[in-house]
């Protein structure tokens, strides 16, 4: 896999003009300084980006590609708020059958890129009473439900054996992500993440299991990602668009209603332009 993971990320960078080095040179693009994964319903940020170039994944060889509707499934590289960046115009998922080096390949290729800083973001159900659909939570911690990404053989030029994962979320930019909500008169949460295989939703035992353990918002995605990224000493700041709440009562006495995954796109449709705007301030002051 880590020959994989080299191979693709040299394709990535002949393919996307960028340098191997720190600096621009000549007919080159500077190495992107921030990697940001844009997740169910959130990808409108990529209007935000002053695109200059672009890059399917299906283009790459040997590259999983996306089969969920509303992920796109391309690199964008350009610049953001004056900051170069890598971004994942959606994503692949463990539940889609791809074993789970995969699934991660594409942030171990945007960290081999050269980013420092990785923003990660999600549709995910709210665990906590306090939640309500629409809200925005920044990650304060995650449970890991779905296989570790780096269970096998350890390419040390990447991290160590057993890295530390007492600060998966950086503190200091989750503290920069409620300076910037208040500025903006954003109400922004915060909590731990429960990552889980999907696809299927949470049966009403599985949200008071969920709620009992700790969570304050479960989905389907970025833990693992989260855990390469560290593995490889990439600061992580991530967020939650809470799509719904989830009573853990069945729906017969009085919990909620079918959920679909065209209602998860549509609730993140709304809420994107606020999500959008905290996240571009938030890569401007990195």
């Amino acid at each position: 896999m880590s020959e994989r993971i080299r191979n693709t990320t040299s394709f990535i960078r002949s393919r996307l003009g960028l340098t191997a080095g720190q600096g621009a040179e000549v007919g080159s693009w500077p190495r992107p300084e921030i990697g940001i994964v844009l997740g169910s319903g959130l990808g409108a940020l990529a209007e935000e980006i002053e695109v200059i170039a672009a890059l399917d994944y299906a283009d790459i060889p040997d590259f999983p590609v996306s089969t969920v509707a509303g992920h796109r499934g391309r690199f964008i590289y350009g610049r953001l708020a004056g900051r170069y960046v890598l971004a994942m115009e959606g994503r692949v998922h463990y539940y889609e059958g791809y074993p789970i080096g995969e699934v991660v390949l594409p942030v171990a290729a945007m960290c081999g890129l050269g980013i420092g800083t990785l923003v990660v973001s999600n549709a995910a159900g709210g665990l906590s009473p306090l939640f309500e659909a629409g809200d925005i939570m920044v990650i304060e911690d995650h449970i890991n439900l779905i296989p570790n990404p780096l269970i096998g053989p350890n390419d040390p030029s990447a991290g160590t054996r057993f890295p530390d994962m007492n600060e998966p979320y950086d503190r200091s930019l989750i503290a920069l992500a409620h300076r910037v909500a208040e500025e903006q008169g954003t109400v922004l949460r915060e909590g731990v993440y429960i990552g889980s295989t999907g696809p299927s939703y949470e049966t009403p035992a599985e949200v008071r299991y969920f709620r009992t353990i700790g969570g304050d918002a479960i989905g389907m995605s970025t833990t693992p990602e989260v855990i390469v990224a560290r593995h490889r000493g990439v600061r992580v700041v991530g967020f939650s668009l809470i799509t719904n709440v989830l009573t853990g009562r069945p729906s017969r006495l009085g919990g909620r209603a079918t959920l679909t995954h065209e209602e998860v796109i549509e609730v993140g449709a709304r809420a994107t332009a606020r999500l959008s705007r905290l996240v571009r301030e938030v890569v401007a002051r990195l």
